[in-house]
């Protein structure tokens, strides 16, 4: 019976966690070595974010996490190693391509009465101490992305003006 189970809510995050990650893509595009390693904010307390680079490990690293959350609440196998820093946008393109399959895998037996929990005790408890549903964990997944993307670009606008 499970099958004929509505995937409609499932479908449009995916379709809008695959949206945001090519606007990334796109937003990186064309990015030399020498800009993606420079440190840009320096002061920033956050070494995840002082550059190009560390910005879209992190993102990557970010997004893996969300699915092993996922996929603990559902009872999936997740094994995942960190991932470091590249030297080419184009990996990181690859990486984001990556991601992406890995959490429509996730998502292939989670249909849409699966993402939304009001148990608290059923909810994900993130490591930065927020209680996620699903929902809500891809939905933060899809802003996270988008407001990274935001930085890079004003990364480059500081990088255009030299």
């Amino acid at each position: 019976m499970r099958e004929t189970q509505s995937k409609n809510a499932v479908s449009a995050l995916l379709s809008e966690y695959n949206t945001v990650l090519h606007a990334l893509k796109r937003a990186i595009e064309g990015i030399s070595f020498s800009d993606l390693s420079t440190i840009v904010d320096s002061t920033t307390a956050n070494p995840e974010c002082r550059s190009i680079q560390t910005i879209l490990t992190h993102v990557v690293n970010s997004g893996y996490a969300y699915c092993g959350y996922i996929r603990k609440v559902t009872k999936q196998h997740h094994e995942f190693v960190r991932k470091g820093l590249y030297n080419s946008v184009e990996k990181y393109q690859e990486e984001l391509d990556s991601l992406f399959v890995y959490t429509t895998l996730t998502f292939e037996k989670i249909h849409d009465d699966d993402i939304e929990e009001f148990d608290e005790d059923k909810k994900i408890r993130s490591s930065w101490g927020q209680v996620y549903d699903i929902e809500q964990m891809m939905e933060h997944a899809i802003v996270h992305v988008a407001r990274h993307r935001r930085q890079i670009e004003k990364f480059r606008k500081r990088f255009d003006a030299l």
